[in-house]
């Protein structure tokens, strides 16, 4: 039999896109692997010799991928790695020489005692029977290695486990971040203990809490039993309100599992625009198949970027759509352009892989008599890729010097950044050609405030698991865990391979008064 035919139209459909590494989701060894596009999907295929063949989803929507495909990253590797490169990567992770980024969010594990235990938490929080929980002497060592790094120092922290406010002494730790010169402090929290304790984000708040990371799968128990064994609604409910009495600054984490809660993230996100006096953002995750995730589930439960922003889309309308979002690594030229007027590299670069995650600003407007608030992404009054473009032309002329290059430059963009923003379609009669010029040419962070009180940031960040590991992901990878023997690790390579030798390292036998 002709098997000609077949192989041709194979070779119409299956176009190989890179070569790269993963690892085996058995063994966790690290394999050749291929990243291909095959009847409008990407997929990653590797083989292990113990094991077999693996093919999983990558990215479902090849011509979304494409599209987000060229917001390629800079590199800005660390000038002082904690540890040498040795062996294949990422087998030897902490960071290395051969790492692309530096630290934009510095995580550290102060516990891995939790008071819920979610099936679906990659943490594996508290399940070894070990008790996995740093001294303040080296937590405070810890933060100290995220400050040193050179020549970029990381600035956000994110306190996390386990739960983090089991810990009786989470007060004096936000305390510790805020001497150790951290500008933006964070917890992600189940929020039980907000909830439970009226006073206690009051007391987060004084200790120079900055945002609760909350974890929120959805308005009504359903998500929430399935996810988290247990109705939840109303303890989030009651963490938000006493925030709100405190003024302490709330983003809700849905973890989506596909049949779990995919259809309400339209009511997500309503609901945060409900609460917008005191939520200021929305990051949704989809489900990482590591810790408790069963493995057998993966491709009946994957939501990949592509089908995140499609269930937006879906999901209110056609309001808010696919060509709406963008990476964070589109970025770049805003603050290219802001470190450039001053003279220097900018102090935090969202150079991640431009397929880590994706995000928009979306703005909401009141509707006299329709009875339906209309939702307006800033993609309908910026031209966003003309306005990187000019920033990122901006920056390289700054760069680049002359006489009064700084004078030139600023009414060149006086001149033309208006003509890329249109306010006539702003919501709320919104300025924003004001706003962005004060952002721009005064570096005004009250006009920043300005800007982000009327808008609420819909992001995505899908951390990888074994099944869809990208080694060039990881060598861009911006959020890095802190461990106590020094090493600064990559989310995704902690969470897919680290994990279970820290805490085994570091911890003692899990005693009974210490189970919740």
């Amino acid at each position: 039999r002709d098997r000609r035919p077949w192989l041709e139209f194979r070779r119409v459909l299956f176009r190989s896109i890179k070569d790269t590494k993963s690892l085996c989701p058995e063994c966790g060894r690290p394999l050749d692997a291929e990243v291909y596009d095959e009847d409008g999907k990407v997929y990653i295929k590797k083989t292990c010799k113990d094991h077999g063949e693996f093919i999983n989803t990558y990215w479902s929507d090849d011509e979304i991928y494409e599209r987000i495909n060229k917001y390629e990253p800079s590199i800005t590797s660390v000038e002082n790695p904690n540890v040498e490169f040795k062996g294949q990567c990422p087998s030897a992770c902490g960071l290395c020489e051969n790492h692309e980024t530096s630290t934009v969010l510095g995580l550290i594990d102060v516990t891995n005692r939790c008071n819920l235990r979610c099936p679906v938490c990659f943490a594996n929080a508290a399940a070894s029977g070990r008790l996995y929980e740093p001294t303040q002497d080296e937590i405070r060592q810890m933060l100290k290695n995220f400050r040193n790094l050179k020549p970029n120092p990381c600035l956000a922290i994110q306190y996390a486990g386990g739960e983090p406010t089991v810990r009786k002494d989470i007060v004096d730790l936000i305390k510790m971040a805020k001497e150790e010169g951290f500008t933006h402090v964070q917890i992600a929290t189940n929020g039980l203990k907000l909830a439970f304790k009226e006073n206690f984000a009051k007391d987060l708040k004084e200790a120079g809490l900055n945002t609760v990371y909350l974890s929120f799968d959805g308005i009504t128990p359903e998500p929430y039993i399935s996810s988290r064994n247990r109705d939840l609604l109303p303890h989030k409910l009651q963490a938000i309100k006493n925030c709100r009495k405190a003024g302490l600054g709330v983003v809700l984490v849905p973890t989506l599992i596909k049949g779990v809660n995919d259809d309400q993230v339209g009511d997500i996100i309503k609901f945060a625009f409900d609460n917008n006096d005191i939520i200021y953002g929305v990051n949704f995750q989809p489900v990482s198949f590591a810790g408790r995730t069963p493995s057998n589930q993966v491709e009946e439960q994957r939501i990949t970027i592509p089908d995140f922003i499609k269930i937006i889309e879906e999901q209110t309308d056609g309001e808010v759509a696919t060509t709406d979002f963008y990476p964070p690594s589109s970025v770049e030229p805003i603050a290219n352009f802001i470190g450039a007027l001053d003279g220097k590299k900018p102090p935090v670069t969202l150079n991640c892989h431009q397929h880590c995650g994706i995000a928009t600003y979306v703005f909401r407007e009141k509707t006299e008599g329709s009875g339906k608030d209309k939702l307006i992404p800033i993609t309908r009054f910026v031209d966003v890729d003309d306005l990187f473009e000019k920033l990122q032309e901006y920056s390289d002329r700054l760069l680049k010097g002359g006489f009064g290059i700084k004078q030139r430059v600023l009414a060149s963009a006086t001149t033309h950044l208006p003509t890329m923003i249109h306010n006539s379609r702003a919501p709320n009669n919104l300025d924003i050609r004001k706003i962005l010029l004060n952002v721009f040419t005064k570096r005004s962070y009250d006009a920043l405030g300005d800007f982000s009180k009327d808008a609420m940031l819909i992001s995505c960040m899908h951390f990888m698991d074994a099944f869809n590991f990208d080694e060039d992901r990881v060598k861009k990878c911006v959020i890095h865990y802190a461990t106590p023997d020094g090493r600064i690790i990559p989310f995704c390579t902690m969470n897919s391979m680290y994990r279970e030798g820290v805490e085994k390292r570091f911890s003692t036998p899990l005693k009974q008064k210490n189970k919740v």
